[in-house]
């Protein structure tokens, strides 16, 4: 696994002391508000999620999750990997609340666009903004609305390169 370096940031393959992070972030609700995780990450399932990246890194350098620092002080982290549904390269992004607005979501974002080399899809609730502004700054266009679960509104939309 690579170690990117952006203009601010150091993204950085995780190690099992970055769990207690992992547990911090997804601690905050304006964190998960956007997401299907109605309650914090543990720090057992922490553990567990980090030990199977390890396992996948040999997989790949440029594939996978990578820690997000700036100035050495954890922020989050960033994925370029394989969708579930269509195997498109999908990127993602987690920070803590203190490091939104700045760009740094654009910033590592970009980093990952750049590496991937190929089309790449996002995805998020219609409704998260913030987000959609992410995608819409790094010139993704909207490809699809479409219903997470499969059923109901379609409350989801998705982006993607050209």
């Amino acid at each position: 696994m690579i170690t990117i370096q952006t203009e601010r940031l150091v993204l950085r393959p995780f190690t099992l002391e970055d769990a207690h992070k992992i547990v911090s972030l997804d601690a905050d609700p304006a964190v998960r508000e956007f997401l299907d995780m109605p309650e914090p990450t543990s720090l057992a399932a922490a553990n567990e999620w980090i030990e199977y990246l390890l396992a996948t890194y040999p997989q790949g350098f440029e594939r996978g999750f990578w820690v997000a620092e700036e100035s050495g002080e954890f922020i989050g982290w960033f994925h370029l990997r394989p969708a579930r549904d269509t195997r498109e390269c999908e990127l993602g992004y987690r920070l803590v609340k203190a490091a939104w607005g700045r760009g740094l979501a654009t910033e590592g974002s970009r980093a990952l666009i750049d590496l991937a080399g190929e089309r790449v899809i996002a995805r998020t609730m219609k409704i998260n903004y913030r987000s959609r502004r992410v995608m819409e700054k790094l010139g993704m266009k909207v490809v699809r609305e479409f219903a997470y679960t499969g059923e109901g509104p379609n409350d989801e939309v998705e982006y993607a390169t050209e």
